[in-house]
C-alpha cells in the first residue's frame, strides 16, 4: 500500500508535467494494486483526491488513456466510488473516447461507463441525452468481428433498453438490422441469449417491432424453434421458450402483426398454426397466444374461422381437460374469445361446439382461467338468442357464476360473472333463463351490478332486471324486496352523475316493479314522484319524455 501512495503521489506531480513516461508507470502500479484489492486501492485513491486529475488524461491521441479508462472501469466496480467518479467529470471525455477508432480504449472506455451508470437510471439517461445510443450502433457495426467490443455493447444496450426515453432513440437506429446480423453469425448459445436480452426490452415498442420484423427477426426466431424444439437439454428448452415468447411479442403490434398475417397467407402465420397440434407445451402455449394476437381485427378472425382455426384450439383445450396445464388453457381460451367478437363468426363458432369445450372448464379453480371462459361465453351469446337460452338454463353454469359473483379476491372474475349472467337474460329474453337465475340466486347480483362504478355494467344489470319484471315478477318480488332494489333504483335516480340511459332505464324499472304490492309500497315510502318530476326538464329528451309517463303511472297508482 505504500507502493500505492507513492505512486499516486508521483502520478499528480506527472500528470501536471504531461510527462508520459512516469504517467504510464504510476498507472501500471494503480491497476496492480487495484487487481490486489480492488476496494481498499479505491478508497485510497478517491482518498488523495487522483479522481479529478484523470479527465486531462483521457486524451484520444494519448498510449495512457486505455490504462486510464481501465482504472476508471475498475474503481466504478465499487458502488461507493461512482458518484465521486460523476463529480470528478468523467462521464463526458469518456463520451467523447466513443468515438476512437483504437478499440482498446473502446473497450475499456465502455467498461468504465457502464460501471459508473450501472443501476442508475438518472446516469443512464443522461447518457441517452448525450447521443450513445447511436454511437454504440454505429461501434457494434464497425466492430461486429471483435468478440469484446461486441458484448460490452451488447450489455450497455441491454442496460439502456430498459428505459423507455432509450426506445426513440434506438428506433432512429438501424439497431434491428445490426442485431439480426450479429444473431445470425451466433453459434453459441451463451451470445444468443446476451443478443434475445437486449431484443426483449426493445421488441415492446411497436416501431423497432416493424424494423425486427423486416430485418428478418421472424425467420431467425423460427430457425431457433426448428432447431431445439426436440431438445432435452436445459439450454434447448430456454432458447425455444424465449424464441417463441419473442415471437408472440412481435405480434403485439398491429403493423408487425399484420405484416406477418398477409391476408392469413404467409409462411410465419402458417408455422405459427402447425405449433398447436405440437406435443411441446411451449410451442403450444406461443401458437395460442400467436392466433389470439393475430385475431385482433374483424377480418382476420373472420378469415382464421373460416379456415378451420377454430377445430384446432378446441382439440387443444380437450388435450388439457386432464393435462390441465394453466397457461395453455388461458392462452386457447384468449385465442377464442377474440375470435367470437365478429358478429359472423358466434354461430359458426357455436355449430363448431365451442360452448361445450368451453364449458368442460367450468370446475376449473384458476382465477385467470375462469375470467377468460366467462368472457368467452359472453362473448359468444351476444345477439346469440337460442345459445343464450341453452346455456341461460343449464343449472350448474348458472350455479357457478352466481359462486363467482362472490369471488370478492378476484375482481376481474366477478365483473365477468356478472356481466354473463346478464347477458344470458338480455340475448334469451327468456321466461326459463330468468327462472333459473331467480332459483339459482343470482338477482341479488344483479341489483349490486346495477351500483357498479362502470355505466356499461350498470346499463346491462338494469335492463336485464328490467326483463326479469317483466317476464316474472311475482317469483322474483321476494329477492327484489331482500335485495333492496327500489331504494337503489331511488339512488340511481337522485345522482346527478347518473348518465341518461341509466336514468331511463331505472324509470323503465320502477314501472315495471308497480304490478307488486310489497314493491309497489316500497316506491310510495320513498317519494319518487319527487325525483322522477325534476327529471322532466332533463335535456335529454328521451329521458325527459319517460319521466312524464313515470310521473303519469306514480300519480295513477298512488
Amino acid at each position: 500500500m505504500d507502493n500505492l501512495s507513492e505512486a499516486l503521489e508521483k502520478l499528480k506531480l506527472a500528470s501536471s508535467d504531461s510527462a508520459t513516461d512516469s504517467v504510464e508507470s504510476c498507472l501500471d502500479c494503480l491497476l496492480k494494486a487495484l487487481a490486489n484489492n480492488n476496494t481498499e486501492a479505491s478508497m485510497k485513491i478517491q482518498e488523495m483526491a487522483i479522481l479529478p486529475l484523470l479527465p486531462s488524461l483521457l486524451k484520444p491521441q494519448s498510449s495512457c488513456t486505455p490504462k486510464v479508462a481501465n482504472i476508471i472501469a475498475e474503481v466504478a466496480k465499487n458502488e461507493f466510488m461512482r458518484t465521486p467518479c460523476v463529480d470528478a467529470g468523467l462521464i463526458p471525455p469518456l463520451i467523447q473516447l466513443l468515438n476512437s477508432a483504437d478499440q482498446e480504449v473502446l473497450l475499456q472506455t465502455g467498461r468504465a461507463l457502464g460501471n459508473i451508470c450501472y443501476d442508475s437510471h438518472s446516469l443512464q439517461a443522461q447518457l441517452i441525452n448525450m447521443g450513445v445510443i447511436p454511437t454504440l450502433v454505429k461501434l457494434l457495426g464497425i466492430h461486429s468481428h471483435n468478440t469484446a467490443l461486441t458484448e460490452m455493447c451488447l450489455i450497455a444496450f441491454g442496460n439502456l433498453a430498459e428505459l423507455e426515453s432509450s426506445k426513440e432513440q434506438f428506433a432512429s437506429t438501424n439497431i434491428a438490422e445490426e442485431l439480426v446480423r450479429l444473431f445470425q453469425k451466433q453459434t453459441e448459445h451463451e451470445k444468443k441469449e446476451m443478443i434475445f436480452e437486449v431484443l426483449a426490452p426493445l421488441a415492446e415498442n411497436d416501431v423497432i417491432k416493424l424494423q425486427l420484423v423486416e430485418a428478418g427477426l421472424v425467420e431467425c426466431l423460427l430457425q431457433v424453434v426448428a432447431q431445439t424444439v426436440d431438445g432435452e437439454r436445459e439450454e434447448d428448452i430456454a432458447q425455444l421458450k424465449t424464441a417463441s415468447d419473442l415471437m408472440v411479442l412481435l405480434l403485439l403490434g398491429d403493423e408487425s402483426m399484420q405484416k406477418l398475417f398477409e391476408g392469413g397467407k404467409g409462411s410465419v402465420f402458417q408455422r405459427v398454426l402447425s405449433w398447436i397440434p405440437s406435443h411441446n407445451h411451449q410451442l403450444q402455449l406461443a401458437g395460442a397466444l400467436a392466433i389470439a394476437n393475430f385475431a385482433r381485427n374483424d377480418g382476420n378472425c373472420i378469415h382464421m374461422v373460416d379456415t378451420g382455426i377454430v377445430q384446432k384450439l378446441l382439440e387443444l383445450l380437450d388435450r388439457h381437460v386432464e393435462e390441465g396445464n394453466v397457461t395453455v388453457q388461458h392462452a386457447a381460451l384468449s385465442a377464442l374469445r377474440n375470435l367470437a367478437i365478429p358478429v359472423v363468426n358466434k354461430s359458426k363458432m357455436l355449430s363448431a361446439g365451442v360452448a361445450d369445450v368451453v364449458l368442460k372448464f367450468l370446475q376449473s379453480e384458476m382465477p385467470p382461467v375462469q375470467f377468460k371462459l366467462l368472457g368467452t361465453l359472453r362473448m359468444l351469446i351476444d345477439t346469440q338468442a337460442e345459445a343464450a337460452d341453452q346455456l341461460g338454463t343449464n343449472g350448474k353454469l348458472v350455479e357457478r357464476l352466481v359462486e363467482w359473483c362472490e369471488a370478492k379476491d378476484h375482481a376481474g372474475v366477478m365483473g365477468e360473472s356478472n356481466r354473463l349472467l346478464s347477458a344470458l337474460i338480455r340475448h334469451s329474453k327468456s321466461k326459463e333463463v330468468v327462472r333459473t337465475v331467480i332459483q339459482g340466486g343470482g338477482v341479488k347480483h344483479l341489483v349490486t351490478m346495477a351500483t357498479s362504478e362502470h355505466m356499461i355494467m350498470q346499463n346491462e344489470a338494469l335492463v336485464a332486471l328490467g326483463l326479469i319484471a317483466a317476464l316474472d315478477l311475482v317469483a322474483a318480488e321476494k329477492d327484489f324486496v331482500g335485495a333492496s332494489l327500489v331504494s337503489v333504483l331511488h339512488k340511481l335516480l337522485s345522482d346527478e352523475r347518473s348518465a341518461p340511459e341509466i336514468k331511463y332505464n331505472s324509470m323503465i324499472l320502477i314501472c315495471a316493479v308497480m304490478g307488486s304490492e310489497p314493491l309497489h309500497k316500497e316506491v310510495q315510502s320513498l317519494a319518487f314522484i319527487d325525483v322522477v318530476s325534476k327529471l322532466r326538464a332533463h335535456e335529454n329528451k328521451t329521458v325527459s319524455h319517460q319521466a312524464s309517463l313515470t310521473e303519469q303511472r306514480l300519480t295513477a297508482q298512488s
